[in-house]
């Protein structure tokens, strides 16, 4: 297994902040990539470097998923994070679609691990730092074979920018789910039950399911993730140096 770093952050401005400003960030650069130290020092969310294996346990079997940090490093951080913190365990698949075509499976609310908390607001929950008290929102997060470094807050809607997208909706493919804000992903994501091209460019696909495939299609909507849990050693938390 290839060795992987989460970078910790130490400094905690509100993610808003950060977004508020993606704008400028774009405009003092010739192009919309932003460097990937800039934008993980700026969120209260680790980045991860290098690829890692996680094993979600459900009630009606075991999935492995391979995260990407190199292709979409702050989203990668952000869901590694949230599996080690025990986020997912207990959480619901809220939303899994399979008709007319396969779809989606769509789960990893934390508000539905609550036994209070009502199906009918399953998918609205986020995630809350308990360090801070503040929720945590990530920039949607994309990249191209053609560019060093992925790019933050835009979507892609260009034909030849789709065709390079390092990371495409495949079947068996990891994304998260967010709502109509671009930088709005937090917790929830969904795995991809065929290729899903037009969702390219439009949400960030930051791994795939590598063990399991057939577990994914016998999901049913109100499964659980009983367990989510790292398949490596534990993984080295360095700080990322501040200015």
């Amino acid at each position: 297994m290839v060795d992987a770093t989460l970078c910790l952050l130490f400094r905690r401005p509100a993610v808003w902040l950060f977004v508020l400003c993606m704008p400028l960030l774009l405009s003092c650069t010739k192009s919309s990539t932003v460097s990937i130290k800039d934008v993980c020092s700026s969120l209260s969310s680790p980045c991860l470097l290098g690829k890692v294996l996680v094993q979600m346990s459900t009630n009606r079997g075991t999935i492995t998923v391979e995260v990407n940090g190199d292709a979409a490093p702050v989203t990668a951080g952000n869901f590694v994070d949230l599996v080690k913190r025990g986020v997912y365990n207990g959480t619901v698949f809220n939303r899994v679609v399979k008709e007319p075509l396969p779809f989606v499976v769509q789960g990893g609310d934390p508000a539905s691990a609550d036994p209070k908390t009502l199906k009918s607001n399953f998918g609205k929950g986020i995630f809350i730092d308990p360090a801070s008290g503040q929720a945590r929102f990530i920039p949607f997060e994309v990249k191209l074979n053609t560019e060093d470094q992925p790019r933050y807050g835009q979507l892609i809607t260009d034909p030849s920018d789709l065709l390079q997208l390092q990371l495409s909706h495949q079947s068996g493919s990891l994304a998260m789910q967010r709502s109509q804000a671009p930088d709005s992903a937090s917790a929830e994501f969904y795995i991809a039950l065929r290729p899903l091209p037009q969702l390219d460019g439009r949400y960030a696909v930051f791994g795939r399911v590598r063990k399991g495939l057939e577990v994914v299609d016998a999901i049913r909507q109100g499964d659980r993730i009983v367990n989510a849990s790292l398949l490596m050693a534990k993984p080295t938390l360095n700080a990322v140096p501040m200015p």
